[in-house]
């Protein structure tokens, strides 16, 4: 089962503009398997899963899939339209080009465009003037648009830049490994650009594979459509076979799947990750889960996850989350 996490900041996002109709958050969270001492932690995260549930419950409640961003709601149900119509394409240009139609005749507030120029293709979210952007309603076409790009032509899209039409928010190091490193705000549209020669792959979805992303969305969504067969998740699933005190070097893991290891590098790159970063990410989303889902001890979560030293693991914890992991642990199971 896929472990991946998602910061907090999102959970609060999302509940905003729940929080404004006066409804119970607490028990929204606690559907989704949330505690809400944890919206508390500012560096707290949360199953993708867990977020996938909020996201579906706030919209439920909102009837509006992009949380009441927009004068007009986006009912629900409009992805799930959205993704059955998408399918039909032959390529990435023709899908993307009718997927910001569709949500141009949906909204009135936010406009959205695919441009070309100089081999880059760009998805631009341009908002009509407000007093105060609407961060949430950015990021949330966002996650829609990238992730629906990536699942269509079945790989990850790696993003060269992306540019946001407000200014740098504190969550601004989760964009970074969201999309890219090269980020610029208070910019005149939110954009992510990337590679043109993508517009020409091949759309490989069909009715019958969209009835299950649509079953497994907004989770799916969040993680920009995790490639079972990437590069990166096969590093990731070697990994989690291991004893992370056994974690294998880079070269003999690439031996492992049968790579040199140069090419190895290069298609993690090509999939926006790089060894450290699967290894990371992992270690990190592992110990949220041995915390929150087993008995462990802090120590023996240490030593599952490669740390010959519990100290190590206590900082490397703080760093992910701001807090240790027996003050996460009580969080979760006593909020």
């Amino acid at each position: 089962m896929e472990k991946a996490s998602v910061s907090i900041y999102f959970v609060k996002s999302a509940l905003e503009p729940v929080l404004a109709r006066g409804a119970d958050v607490d028990a929204l969270l606690r559907q989704s398997g949330i505690s809400p001492a944890l919206v508390q932690l500012p560096q707290a995260r949360v199953s993708a899963r867990q977020f996938g549930a909020l996201w579906l419950g706030v919209a439920g409640v909102l009837d509006d899939e992009l949380f009441g961003q927009d004068a007009r709601r986006m009912k629900v149900g409009s992805f799930a339209m959205l993704c059955r119509t998408l399918v039909h394409c032959e390529d990435l240009r023709g899908a993307l080009q009718c997927m910001v139609r569709f949500f141009n005749l949906l909204l009135d507030d936010f406009h959205c465009s695919l441009q070309e120029a100089e081999g880059r293709a760009s998805l631009v979210i341009e908002e009509r003037a407000t007093p105060s952007p609407r961060v949430l309603g950015h990021e949330t076409l966002l996650m829609m648009q990238h992730g629906l790009a990536c699942w269509l032509v079945g790989r990850r899209i790696p993003i060269l830049a992306a540019s946001f039409a407000y200014p740098e928010p504190s969550r601004s190091a989760e964009y970074r490994r969201m999309y890219c490193e090269q980020l610029s705000f208070s910019q005149g549209a939110t954009a992510l650009a990337f590679d043109g020669a993508c517009l020409d792959l091949p759309v490989v979805q069909s009715q019958r594979s969209a009835k299950q992303f649509i079953a497994e969305a907004p989770a799916n969504i969040v993680l920009k459509y995790k490639n079972s067969s990437g590069v990166a998740a096969q590093v990731r699933r070697h990994l989690r076979t291991t004893h992370g005190a056994d974690w294998p070097d880079f070269d003999v893991l690439a031996g492992r799947l049968n790579m040199s290891p140069s090419t190895l590098r290069r298609r993690l790159l090509d999939e926006g990750q790089s060894f450290q970063s699967v290894k990371d990410q992992l270690r990190r989303d592992l110990a949220i889960h041995f915390l929150c889902h087993t008995r462990k001890s802090v120590a023996d979560v240490a030593a599952d996850l490669g740390y010959a030293e519990v100290s190590a693991f206590h900082r490397a914890f703080k760093k992910w989350t701001g807090t240790r992991p027996g003050s996460y642990r009580e969080s979760v199971h006593h909020g």
